[in-house]
C-alpha cells in the first residue's frame, strides 16, 4: 500500500509545478480511483470503448476538490503513463467542469522534462484547438449512456487560475484531515 498523500506533497505551486499520481492511463476505458482510506487503487466502472480517456487522467497528493476526491489531473503526453506512476508536471491551466451539479475540476499539465519535445508545450495554446475539442467533447458526453447531461465544462482557465484551485484543495484537505 503506498499513502501518497503522505508520501508526496502537491507540488511547487510557486514554480507552477505539481506532483501528480496517475490513476488512469491515456485510452484506458477503466474507471479506477484512489481510495485514500485504503491507499489502493480500485476499479469503480467500465466505460463504454468510445470514452476512453483522451488523456492520463490522475489527482493532486494532499487535496481535496469540492467533489470530496483528490483534485483530478489531466497530463498530456504522447504515449499512456501507468497507474501509480507519479510525475512532477508543469501546470498549464484548469479545466472548469461540473458533474452532477458539484465542481469537479481538471488541472492541465505536461511532465516538467519533457527531452522528447525539447518542453515544447508551454501554454494551453500550445496543445492546439482540437486537443480542447477532444476533451471538451469527452468531458461533456462521457455519463450520456447512463446520465445524459449531467456534465458541463464552464471553460478553460490559466495557469494562476489553476493555483488558486489547487490552494483551495489544499485547505480543504487540511481542514478534512485535521
Amino acid at each position: 500500500m503506498t499513502d501518497y498523500n503522505a508520501l508526496y506533497t502537491p507540488g511547487d505551486l510557486e514554480a507552477h509545478l505539481v506532483t501528480t499520481v496517475i490513476e488512469i492511463p491515456k485510452g484506458s476505458i477503466l474507471k479506477v480511483e484512489y481510495n485514500r482510506k485504503k491507499c489502493t487503487f480500485e476499479l469503480d466502472r467500465i466505460e463504454p470503448e468510445i470514452f476512453a480517456k483522451p488523456s492520463n487522467y490522475g489527482f493532486i497528493p494532499g487535496t481535496l476538490d469540492e467533489d470530496g476526491d483528490e483534485l483530478d489531473t489531466l497530463l498530456v503526453t504522447p504515449e499512456p503513463v501507468p497507474m501509480g506512476v507519479v510525475v512532477n508536471a508543469k501546470i498549464l491551466g484548469v479545466l472548469n467542469f461540473e458533474d452532477d451539479g458539484e465542481m469537479d475540476h481538471k488541472i492541465i499539465c505536461v511532465p516538467a522534462d519533457d527531452r522528447d519535445s525539447g518542453n515544447r508545450i508551454q501554454s494551453l495554446t500550445d496543445l492546439g484547438e482540437q486537443w480542447k475539442n477532444k476533451i471538451e467533447y469527452h468531458f461533456n458526453t462521457y455519463k450520456d449512456l447512463k446520465k445524459r447531461g449531467t456534465t458541463k465544462v464552464l471553460g478553460y482557465g490559466t495557469p494562476a487560475d489553476a493555483v488558486r484551485v489547487i490552494k483551495e484543495c489544499i485547505t480543504r484537505y487540511k481542514e478534512h484531515t485535521a
